[in-house]
């Protein structure tokens, strides 16, 4: 038999069999390999240990300690728990189970039988038989389409043969699951790869059940989804299981519930959010922060209409990329739209006046409310709506003043975020399938936005085709007080929209000459930033931020007059405090401002009257002592002015 060479990646080479799979080349390797190793990547591609190598192939073989091993796994996984809801259910029909960020889900359509989270300890007992029986994964190429859409005809798999038609054309693949005597045992049409066995399944929960449409469309079949996640250890597992219970408790949802924060009416419509007084204290110190940074670093601040006659969004190309998620109007026979986004606003500000090269750049700058027409399905509390605020600038600039200008956003973004306590990842998004403008001009945008990053010294990845469609993008991923990342500032190259809308300035020479256009939010959305930082802080805002800033709390009634003085003195330094007058126990009262998440309590009773101080109970410490009341209230508007880099103690 004649043998091919296989290149390691190491640099050494291996001249094996014709025949040889990556399972033989790994236990060749060694027999230790052969034992722990998963999948392979082949020439870049990620392939089962049955595939069969060929002639100069590059290959690395891959274990659980490779990262790339994990979605096979948790795709794996998830096999094995559609096979086992199809055990436990046999009329149930399988849809599709994708792996997802921290995990997989599987959709079903099972007749007369609604699943619910006591089910799910049901199924993963199944799940843990299957896993005994020492399954093989096993791919299978099918040779004859319509051969195989009659099989799941006969067996009523109307969602397989509905992708195996979508996916005719494209060497569609099944995978079988075969028991230790090597009968096919169960199936489904899958791409791969797949773990070699079961028995490399060894920790894996379901989490959740939910109800998702065929397609995530509306018009279909409203299917049953069950979430789950995999990991390679049990340690692993359980310090996931601690992060979502942690999660769970830091829910904005049920936070805005208990601390009285925000609303979704059905009355108003679902991802339209209604502010209480509570929430909308944070909001307001927030944007305090944000205008005053703004008005320091240059910018000017506009503000313009919440919607526009449908030709503005011709000539900015919103109409033709942009469409699905537009609201349209009608206004007296004309058509307008309820603005998506505000840069074609300011881009008619820039056109009202002339300018020239020692007029630029200008930045300019809008807390301004869009709407955007997400799908129903899609909404989540604040973080996902359909009426949100973006902390919006536009700057134009000149072609040699871009990357400086990029270079200050990051600053800028930096800055705040460090304010918040977070820390961030960095993608750079690239041209997109959809893209306004010529190659020539993406190309210096995105070369642009590369040497920005560069300078800063900062690490970033490349997020391939996820640009917006008028230029090249650089994402921040934030990351909460859990590690869990957020999607969060911006900043877009535009060279595009100011061609669109002829925009000029005069250059040194008399020339007149076409800006550059940087889109940038450094919070995102209002509503979307500020349900994150609910969750960062699990509901407990610093003191700057704080609804309420501290409670002043009498412990029996003979001390309210105090309690009412000391009310007053915090009240006219500017404060938000309350006074807890109430006929309840001491106790209570702190309990309750524990729950409230307010920062400090003053408690008063005979001692802290007689020797006219406060007794300080801080949220986070507890007791720490008593305070003559003007050094209280200058420790704690130092706190504020900080932000909470010095703090009451």
């Amino acid at each position: 038999m004649s043998e091919i060479k296989i290149n390691l990646p190491d640099g050494s080479s291996m001249e094996v069999p014709q025949s040889f799979t990556v399972a033989d080349l790994a236990n060749k390797i060694s027999e230790g390999l052969g034992r722990v190793a998963v999948a392979a990547k082949i020439n870049e591609n990620i392939v089962d240990l049955n595939t069969i190598l060929k002639n100069d192939d590059n290959v690395k073989i891959l274990t659980s300690k490779d990262a790339e091993t994990l979605d096979i796994l948790r795709h794996s996984t998830a096999h094995v728990m559609a096979q086992a809801v199809q055990r436990i259910y046999p009329n149930a029909k399988i849809a599709i189970g994708p792996t997802i960020e921290n995990g997989f889900y599987y959709d079903f359509d099972i007749p007369d039988t609604s699943l619910s989270v006591d089910e799910l300890s049901k199924i993963e007992e199944q799940m843990n038989i299957i896993i005994k029986e020492n399954q093989t994964f096993e791919r299978h190429e099918i040779t004859n389409v319509q051969e195989k859409i009659t099989e799941f005809r006969e067996k009523g798999e109307i969602y397989k043969i509905e992708l195996l038609m979508e996916y005719a054309s494209q060497n569609p693949t099944l995978y079988l699951g075969k028991n230790k005597d090597g009968n096919i045992v169960w199936n489904d049409f899958c791409r791969g790869p797949h773990i070699p066995n079961t028995k490399f399944i060894k920790a894996f929960k379901l989490l959740s059940v939910a109800g998702a449409y065929w397609r995530g469309d509306e018009k279909n079949k409203m299917l049953q989804r069950i979430y789950a996640t995999a990991f390679w250890t049990k340690d692993e597992l359980n310090e996931y299981l601690t992060r979502i219970e942690e999660a769970e408790k830091r829910d904005h949802r049920k936070l805005g519930t208990q601390l009285d924060l925000f609303s979704i009416r059905e009355e108003v419509g679902a991802g339209l959010v209604l502010w209480h007084p509570n929430l909308s204290v944070v909001r307001q110190m927030i944007e305090d922060y944000w205008r005053y940074e703004h008005r320091k670093r240059d910018y000017e601040i506009v503000y313009t209409p919440h919607i526009a006659k449908s030709q503005l969004w011709d000539i900015s190309g919103h109409n033709e990329h942009f469409r699905e998620n537009m609201f349209y109007m009608q206004v007296e026979e004309q058509d307008y739209v309820l603005k998506p986004m505000n840069c074609p606003f300011h881009i008619l500000i820039y056109q009202a006046k002339r300018y020239s090269y020692r007029s630029l750049p200008l930045r300019m700058a809008e807390l301004g409310t869009v709407y955007r027409n997400e799908r129903s399905g899609a909404l989540h509390g604040m973080t996902r709506v359909k009426g949100f605020t973006q902390d919006d600038a536009h700057i134009f600039c000149t072609q040699d003043q871009f990357v400086d200008e990029v270079n200050k956003i990051i600053d800028f973004i930096d800055d705040t975020l460090t304010m918040f306590d977070m820390t961030y990842e960095v993608e750079l998004s690239t041209r997109p399938e959809g893209f306004a403008g010529t190659l020539e001009i993406w190309d210096k945008a995105e070369a642009g936005l590369k040497k920005a990053l560069e300078d800063k010294k900062l690490s970033y990845v490349i997020n391939e085709g996820d640009g917006a469609f008028y230029g090249p993008k650089i994402d921040f991923k934030l990351k909460d007080a859990i590690g869990r990342t957020w999607q969060g500032a911006t900043i877009q190259l535009d060279f595009n929209l100011p061609i669109r809308f002829n925009l000029k300035y005069t250059e040194k020479d008399g020339s007149m000459q076409t800006p550059v256009m940087i889109h940038r939010v450094i919070f995102g959305t209002m509503e979307r930033f500020i349900g994150i930082l609910i969750e960062h802080y699990a509901g407990a805002f610093p003191a700057w931020l704080a609804p309420q800033q501290a409670v002043v709390i009498p412990i029996a009634d003979r001390h309210t007059e105090f309690a009412q003085s000391i009310y007053k003195k915090l009240r006219d330094a500017d404060l938000r405090v309350e006074l807890d007058d109430r006929s309840e126990s001491m106790n209570y009262k702190i309990r309750e401002a524990q729950n409230r998440k307010i920062p400090y309590m003053l408690v008063i009773g005979d001692k802290e009257i007689e020797a006219n101080y406060v007794a300080v109970r801080a949220r986070l410490k507890g007791d720490i002592g008593v305070k003559n009341i003007d050094e209280f209230i200058n420790s704690l508007k130092k706190e504020i002015e900080t932000k909470g880099k010095e703090i009451v103690n």
